[in-house]
């Protein structure tokens, strides 16, 4: 085709597609418009705007009513990184003006007034704590598809609204994301092997997104019993003090630390001093300083910043902190992420110190039954230093020896370990003091699992940051039922093991493991390879790819190693990152 004639193709064929684009948005306006005046008229009752900067700000675009409710806004709760998000959505779209000082206070309003419940949170922090997990809610498949084929499920379940407003929010995807219509909305999600299909989904003949509508108004509405419940007794939190640690971040092992909380400059907000102790023989010691914000009485938002840190990728150096504080405000549980992709982070619990002394756990995960002479630490605060080695517990068949060293915050013993000892987790008992599930006591190591089970890796450069996956082999027993894979699984912990990737056949003469990138024999780090293009590369291709990250345990007492693989996607940059930082500043 000459170069004319082809330029002509291209202005042809891009005029057809504005019109065919233009044309497919009109019957959405239509019906935007028809929902927007129907849901005027059947709302359910709002929640009232009573801040003025809010009213001032928002309330030249969000119509105010006699009630005191500003259109939209009134009919909506959900997280603070919701409210972010819907923020910087109207200052990027529709011209909103705002100071960083009075972002931050509406920010505060909103998630405050129009927040959501702890226990509306608890199901979804899993999005507020970057945590990539696969989602198995809810059942049915193509109500999945509609909301996950784009995000995840626990995004739009973090937003509560009325049934008129979500019928609004999709009117803003078929506007904003048209293909979200033809991709996700409207085409089923039918399996290829009809048979094998549940039959209350083969003969349900909704499209996808009336299914996803009827799950998500019922399972995320406006007025719960839990949101007036708590919104009746909410208080500022009154958090100050020292707050005893305790962690395990994949790849480093298990920490203990304190944690010394003071008050901030407003009601609400905290500034943090923590000291981690790593107990995997490093005996790296980790300090860093923060400052927080607790959002709607129990959703804690901080930032802290170690004072040394090393070389590796993976060495935290300005974590964010997602935390939920107990009802009781007597405990905080979460996760503290760093990295460009938040692909780093540490699983952690906090609890209140108090004068009495406090079981935090052990260094070890698992004890083999038969073996002697076993050194344990336990760790926690306060702990008695008048003791010996009768008053320690360690449960049926395990015997504490000796006391080989104690001070206020460690007791290191000897124990011996019967052979006929029961399999399972083990509560420690020192004195008054106590902790379930502090270890675990095994007969044979049955299989192991490589977390996490499916990742994603991105590769980058000096222009774009690299994006890594740090992998753990973890130890499990079979459970009474002898069967993997069971809810009677008995978690032995992280094993140290041997790592190597290995080819994910997809294709003919598939070459990804020459390309991707390394993963660490002994740490189990996953660095991915430059962005490319790759010159010795069949046809310069970039070094993206799918292979396995292989690992392979010895256990104790065996002569047969153990092996286990992680699904690994190794993809391109994030060239442009969506994240809301702001709110734990």
């Amino acid at each position: 085709m000459p170069r004319s004639a082809m330029g002509k193709y291209y202005l042809s064929t891009s005029v057809k597609l504005v019109v065919t684009a233009v044309l497919t948005l009109i019957p959405t306006l239509a019906s935007s418009q028809t929902t927007s005046e129907k849901a005027t008229e059947n709302h359910e009752p709002g929640i009232p705007v009573t801040n003025q900067l809010v009213i001032a700000k928002c309330g030249k675009c969000h119509l105010q009513d006699a009630k005191g409710n500003l259109s939209r806004i009134s009919w909506i709760r959900t997280t603070p990184e919701g409210w972010e998000e819907a923020i910087k959505r109207m200052v990027r779209l529709n011209s909103l003006v705002l100071e960083p000082d009075e972002a931050r206070q509406i920010l505060r309003y909103l998630s405050d007034s129009h927040g959501i419940a702890p226990s509306e949170a608890m199901p979804v922090e899993n999005y507020a704590e970057h945590r990539m997990v696969d989602e198995t809610f809810p059942g049915d498949p193509d109500v999945r598809h509609a909301c996950g084929a784009c995000h995840a499920i626990a995004r739009p379940l973090s937003w509560h609204r009325t049934p008129e407003d979500w019928k609004l929010l999709v009117n803003m995807h078929n506007a904003f994301f048209p293909s979200a219509a033809p991709t996700s909305f409207v085409r089923e999600n039918r399996r290829r092997d009809a048979a094998a299909e549940p039959a209350e989904h083969s003969q349900d003949t909704r499209t996808p997104l009336d299914k996803a509508l009827e799950y998500i108004e019922k399972s995320a509405p406006l007025h719960t019993t839990a949101w007036s419940e708590w919104q009746a007794g909410m208080s500022a939190p009154k958090l100050a003090g020292r707050w005893l640690v305790r962690g395990e971040e994949p790849g480093k092992g298990k920490f203990f630390g304190v944690m010394t909380i003071a008050p901030g400059a407003s009601a609400g907000q905290f500034t943090t001093k923590t000291t981690l102790n790593f107990v995997d023989g490093s005996s790296q010691v980790l300090t860093e300083e923060g400052s927080s914000i607790v959002y709607t009485g129990f959703q804690w938002r901080g930032r802290s910043t170690a004072q040394q840190t090393g070389a590796s990728p993976s060495d935290q150096k300005t974590a964010r902190e997602v935390m939920l504080v107990s009802n009781d405000q007597s405990q905080m549980e979460g996760r503290w992420f760093w990295g460009v992709y938040s692909e780093f982070g540490s699983d952690v619990n906090l609890r209140r110190a108090n004068e009495g002394p406090t079981v935090l756990g052990t260094n070890i995960s698992s004890l083999h039954a038969g073996s002697s002479g076993g050194h344990v630490t336990i760790y926690g605060d306060h702990l008695p230093q008048e003791i010996d080695a009768s008053a320690i517990d360690f449960g049926a068949g395990v015997k504490v020896t000796n006391v080989l060293s104690k001070s206020p915050d460690a007791i290191t013993v000897s124990v011996d370990v019967a052979d006929d000892a029961t399999p399972g987790m083990r509560t420690i008992t020192l004195g008054e003091a106590a902790t379930p599930n502090a270890f675990a006591v095994y007969k044979s190591v049955d299989f192991i699992k490589v977390t996490p089970t499916e990742s994603l890796a991105h590769l980058g450069s000096e222009t774009h940051p690299k994006g890594y996956v740090q992998f753990e082999a973890v130890g499990y027993s079979f459970g009474p039922d002898g069967k993997p894979d069971t809810a009677d699984d008995i978690n032995l912990g992280p094993m140290p093991a041997s790592w190597k990737l290995e080819e994910f056949y997809a294709t003919y003469g598939d070459d990804d493991t020459q390309y991707v990138g390394t993963i660490d024999a002994k740490s189990g780090l996953f660095s991915p390879a430059s962005d490319g293009p790759s010159p010795p590369r069949k046809s310069m291709r970039n070094n993206y790819g799918d292979v396995w990250a292989v690992a392979t345990v010895k256990p104790e007492g065996s002569t047969a190693p153990i092996s286990g693989k992680s699904y690994l996607v190794v993809t391109v940059p994030q060239y442009l990152i969506y994240d809301q930082p702001e709110v734990g500043q």
